[in-house]
């Protein structure tokens, strides 16, 4: 009683430090693996609700596969064999069309308020993105699966080795995961769902610009320069070769780098555009 009417007149007192106010200790931080891997089975749950979406990424690269095959290869190979030289294109083809659909769902994410919910907890920002890119990648290479399978079906016979086929894989997954993170970067930057998935239906149409249909001598000149040049060509040489035993030349590396640059451009984008516009919420 004493020691209150001392400190009400100001006389200097102060309580022991047990009585003293402590804050709230803060929440323990989420592990990064833990984090990763509860966004990546979110993604991948998301996928396989979105059935819809699902089978567009498989049935429309087998689609157009069936319709360069049966309706124009005779008239560009009347050997027949142009299901071998086109099959190369249409798996990269494929990837796009799977890695497309990652700019909708970050963008999505970005759009409808549940990066606010994911801000207030106690874990890495990065692991969004990366939950949408791993689950992509995996969708990818399934769907690149059931391609090949399909195309072996109705006529593609490639030459490949054990070894050789593993490296086609290798090249297949760099390529998928250097173009979702730059998908994924593209749904940051885009105001919406349907503007993300605009930008993205324009990347698509790259392969076409490339010798996944047609030998790049084949076109005009000022054609030829573009094709050449262009990401996607090496890596469908490269793949090209490592199927069917054709000259590789430079592809390998150009491919490789190609995609590593794509990569680390696309990263370092997404993670900038992540932090600025979750700053802004």
């Amino acid at each position: 009683m004493s020691a209150l009417v001392h400190a009400a007149a100001g006389d200097g007192f102060t309580a022991p430090a047990s009585q003293a106010l402590q804050a709230p200790p803060a929440r323990p931080r989420v592990r990064s693996l833990t984090a990763e891997a509860t966004f990546i089975g979110r993604s991948i749950r998301h996928s396989v609700r979105d059935v819809e979406a699902l089978l567009m990424a498989v049935v429309l690269p087998v689609m157009l596969m069936l319709m360069f095959t049966w309706i124009f290869g005779n008239a560009i190979d009347p050997s027949g064999g142009y299901v071998d030289y086109v099959v190369p294109g249409i798996i990269l083809l494929c990837a796009g069309f799977g890695a497309a659909s990652t700019a909708v769902s970050v963008s999505r994410d970005m759009t409808t308020g549940i990066i606010d919910r994911f801000r207030t907890m106690p874990l890495r920002s990065g692991a969004v993105l990366t939950g949408h890119v791993v689950a992509s990648l995996a969708r990818n290479l399934v769907a690149t699966a059931v391609v090949i399978g399909v195309a072996l079906l109705v006529g593609f016979r490639p030459e490949s080795t054990p070894f050789e086929w593993i490296a086609v894989f290798g090249v297949v997954a760099l390529y998928i995961l250097a173009i979702t993170y730059l998908f994924a970067a593209i749904g940051l930057a885009a105001s919406s769902p349907e503007a993300a998935s605009g930008y993205g239906f324009i990347l698509l149409f790259l392969p076409y610009l490339s010798s996944a249909f047609v030998p790049v001598e084949t076109m005009p000149d000022w054609l030829q320069w573009i094709a050449e040049y262009q990401p996607i060509t090496p890596v469908i040489e490269t793949i090209r070769s490592l199927l069917m035993g054709t000259p590789m030349g430079d592809s390998w590396w150009l491919a490789l780098a190609w995609c590593v640059g794509i990569l680390v451009a696309a990263v370092a984008w997404g993670a900038w555009l992540f932090r600025r516009k979750a700053a802004r919420r």
